[in-house]
């Protein structure tokens, strides 16, 4: 059974940064892709970063220069490194995996498209 777990979540101030990471336990992640999602209260879960099998990197135009995404397979460890936050970056944060052979870049900000999912982990940005 595979298990992801988040951690990194917290309360910074705007200006400031965390980083995330998701821990993968019951699968090696080199052979998955892997995104990270966002859900604030009130609204849809959405896609902000993903990451491929070699490490090609996608990101929703909001994020770019600000969020950078990562793995360390060795680690079996997804990361999520966060800067100049603002509290609209306030959200509960989960990662996703899916078997590479089911990824397809031109859906991978899709909830559908990843079969497994972490807990979450939650992130307060105050002004």
């Amino acid at each position: 059974e595979i298990h992801l777990a988040e951690s990194g979540g917290g309360s910074v101030q705007a200006g400031g940064s965390l980083k995330l990471s998701c821990v993968a336990s019951g699968v090696t992640v080199s052979g998955y892709c892997m995104a990270w999602f966002r859900q604030a209260p009130g609204k849809e879960r959405e896609g902000i970063a993903y990451i491929d099998s070699l490490r090609g990197t996608t990101y929703v135009d909001s994020m770019k220069g600000r969020f950078t995404i990562s793995r360390d397979n060795a680690k079996n460890t997804l990361y999520l490194q966060m800067a100049s936050l603002v509290p609209e970056d306030s959200a509960m944060y989960y990662c996703a995996a899916e078997i590479t052979s089911r990824c397809h870049r031109s859906s991978w900000s899709r909830n559908r498209t990843y079969t497994h999912w972490g807990q979450g982990t939650q992130v307060a940005v105050s002004s």
